[in-house]
């Protein structure tokens, strides 16, 4: 045991102490004590590597004291994990604020403490490791200047015309040629470098130097096969040999083998460009190797096929089945697709339930359709979670560079437009990107001109749809809803122009003007006498820029609008992006007085989780619960259960989409609060929605 790697363990409980001394007794060398105070001298004396601090302290607790330990030596790199059983977001939140890496809770136990102790001491060895050898590197190229047959770098000397001249033992060990062998022979031969990823070769950096005069540094990615077949990572520089007179002589390469400086970079770096759930490549990834696999097949003359695969209703697979159960299928899935691959393709997870599969040096479409026929039948098996036998499915959508397009983009953009035609198409099938859907294509491009001209001449019309108090009838507020007139003078549906604006980026636009135009009619029916709350449909992009709420409430004072008149309806997709940020924004909402919704609940990832985290004012109950509540029993309880669980947690309840008496008794009966639908009236321009509400309350 390394007794130099010290760990100091503060608890106030002497029986956690000595259950981290039986777990940590092959490790390290744990010096412990009860007293926080005690733990000053002892951090001062041994400097310790880690520190586990208990929470709960009499005399001083763990934050504190950290916060003492980390000021006596704001060199000293330790780290502090705390030692807690305490759930609550609070304390985590204080804890990593003050720079803990980990957590272990209480009561103890022995091999969790192993594994989380192991893992931080683990990383401390490979960051110092990492230290050293760029420290080694530093001063190998400073000896090159100094003594160059002592150094340890290799060093390659060439004639003007690249034929070696010499070569130092260090260059001799990595290219396994004896220099007298190598006298005489061409650089190109001696040195044999090859791009690591594609294998493609490279020209030797002298060469250049030599043409050109002056000095070159080594491609990025480089690696060096020697004589006898071993493979090196080398960085190097050369630059040409060239006599006081300007004559040029010869060449000089000076290079490094940094194979395990690359390898210990590469695990470091593999959680940035993996999906941390399956493990698979993700975007950032994928982007890389379609750009190489493009790049080859157009040297090649051959294709690179880009499958977008996406699960069949997996939205209503993980809400039945939970979350959990959710994550097991995708990395089911993930397994199965790795299975299929062979060479020349990448599985990508991009995110949810939505992967890649990209086939580089293709000759055929029978080896696509051989592929996407695999990947159906395979997928399509059924498999056991939990002893509950699984039944998915999954639609593909293909894209060809060249084809069909020749960037990475575009590429998975129209495989993933392909994609949704195989799911309109029945689903659990495969598609081709083809003419027809770039004609698709086309009409977003025009809807996408159609939206930026309405949003130049602020031309956005607002539609209002009443939303009613179910047990006496009253109109209780509108919710927003935006229309665009086409130039011809058709109406555009939002369906069709929502989805351009978030992908486009002109969401935020149009999120600010429907704001600004719904707060000014809220005012102008204050003023008339009629105060109505108006709710207001927010982006995941809008909800998540950093100055909404102060947008919202520079909107208020503009107007002189209660706050109370305004209501913000959310999606699931605003709160997963940044859940932290989520929670402080929506606390800020609440703060001024917006009320806040969560819209289309019972349909997200794991919508009630938030009902915890999240101080919502309303839960919106989506349509599709509505249409089928008295068809179908599951549908019936959940709505049921939506109910009982808003009341408890007294929030107000908004069913969507009723169109039936039927639906309307039954949600009555359930003691639902307030309801909107084409039974009561379908969306209306302003003057109609007006007329409807306030004639209406004169009757």
């Amino acid at each position: 045991m390394d007794i130099t790697k010290y760990v100091l363990a503060v608890d106030d409980e002497r029986s956690n102490l000595l259950i981290l001394e039986k777990a940590l007794k092959q490790t390290c060398h744990l010096i412990t004590t009860t007293s926080p105070f005690n733990a000053i001298p002892l951090f001062e004396k041994y400097l310790p590597t880690l520190v586990l601090l208990d929470i709960d302290m009499p005399e001083m607790d763990g934050f504190e004291l950290c916060e003492k330990l980390k000021a006596i030596s704001a060199e000293q790199s330790t780290n502090f994990i705390f030692i807690t059983s305490h759930d609550e977001f609070d304390y985590e939140q204080r804890a990593l604020q003050l720079g803990a890496v980990d957590f272990i809770s209480k009561p103890l136990n022995i091999p969790i403490c192993q594994l989380r102790i192991n893992n931080q001491l683990h990383i401390t060895r490979q960051t110092q490791l990492l230290k050293q050898s760029h420290a080694a590197l530093a001063k190998e190229r400073e000896h090159l200047r100094i003594i160059l047959r002592s150094i340890n770098d290799s060093v390659i000397a060439t004639d003007e015309h690249g034929f070696i001249t010499f070569m130092n033992p260090a260059a001799q060990r990595i290219t396994d040629w004896d220099q007298q062998q190598a006298l005489g022979e061409h650089i190109s031969k001696v040195m044999t470098l090859t791009d690591a990823t594609t294998g493609a070769s490279l020209l030797n950096p002298i060469e250049h130097a030599i043409h050109e005069e002056r000095a070159v540094a080594m491609a990025l990615n480089t690696q060096l096969i020697s004589k006898e077949g071993f493979t090196y990572r080398v960085e190097d520089s050369a630059s040409p040999i060239i006599t006081e007179h300007g004559e040029l002589i010869g060449g000089v390469i000076v290079f490094q083998d940094v194979s395990e400086t690359v390898e210990m970079v590469t695990r470091m770096t593999h959680i940035t460009q993996h999906d941390q759930l399956t493990g698979l490549p993700n975007r950032l990834l994928l982007h890389d190797r379609m750009i190489q696999a493009i790049s080859k097949a157009k040297a090649d003359n051959e294709q690179v096929a880009t499958l977008v695969i996406d699960v069949d209703n997996f939205m209503y697979v993980n809400d039945t089945l939970g979350h959990q159960a959710g994550d097991e299928i995708i990395n089911h899935i993930a397994k199965q697709l790795q299975m299929i691959a062979g060479n020349n393709v990448t599985v990508s997870r991009l995110g949810g339930d939505e992967f890649v599969f990209m086939l580089g040096a293709v000759k055929s479409y029978s080896t696509i359709n051989y592929i996407a026929n695999k990947i159906l039948s395979t997928i399509k098996e059924p498999f056991t979670i939990k002893e509950s036998e699984i039944n998915v499915t999954v639609s593909i959508g293909i894209s060809i560079y060249p084809q069909d397009a020749y960037s990475v983009e575009e590429l998975i953009r129209h495989a993933d437009t392909a994609m949704y035609k195989a799911k309109k198409h029945g689903k659990n099938c495969y598609w081709y990107f083809s003419e027809e859907l770039s004609d698709e294509l086309q009409d977003r491009v025009a809807i996408e001109r159609e939206l930026r001209d309405v949003l130049n001449r602020q031309a956005l019309i607002l539609h209002y749809q009443p939303k009613f108090s179910l047990k006496s009838g009253d109109v209780c507020g509108v919710e927003a809803l935006v229309r665009i007139e086409k130039s011809n003078g058709q109406m555009l549906a939002p369906d069709l122009f929502i989805p351009i604006a978030e992908e486009t980026g002109l969401i935020l636009a149009l999120g600010k003007q429907v704001l600004e135009i719904s707060c000014r009619v809220a005012k102008q029916w204050h003023i008339q006498g009629n105060p109505t709350s108006i709710a207001v449909n927010i982006a995941a992009q809008q909800f998540n820029q950093s100055s909404f709420c102060q947008s919202i409430e520079s909107l208020l004072k503009k107007y002189a609008l209660p706050a109370n008149l305004l209501e913000l309806e959310i999606t699931e997709s605003a709160l997963i992006d940044n859940f932290e940020q989520a929670i402080e924004t929506i606390n800020q909402l609440k703060a001024i007085g917006v009320s806040v919704a969560l819209d289309d609940f019972g349909t997200g990832y794991s919508s009630l989780s938030y009902l915890k985290y999240f101080k919502l004012d309303v839960l919106k109950i989506d349509k599709s619960f509505v249409d089928s509540i008295n068809s179908d029993n599951t549908a019936y309880s959940i709505v049921s259960a939506i109910v009982t669980l808003a009341s408890s947690l007294a929030l107000t309840l908004v069913c969507e989409g009723i169109e039936t008496q039927e639906q309307l008794d039954t949600l009555k009966a359930m003691n639902c609060q307030l309801g909107q639908g084409y039974y009561f009236s379908r969306p209306l321009p302003l003057d109609q929605v007006e007329s409807f509400m306030f004639e209406r309350d004169k009757h």
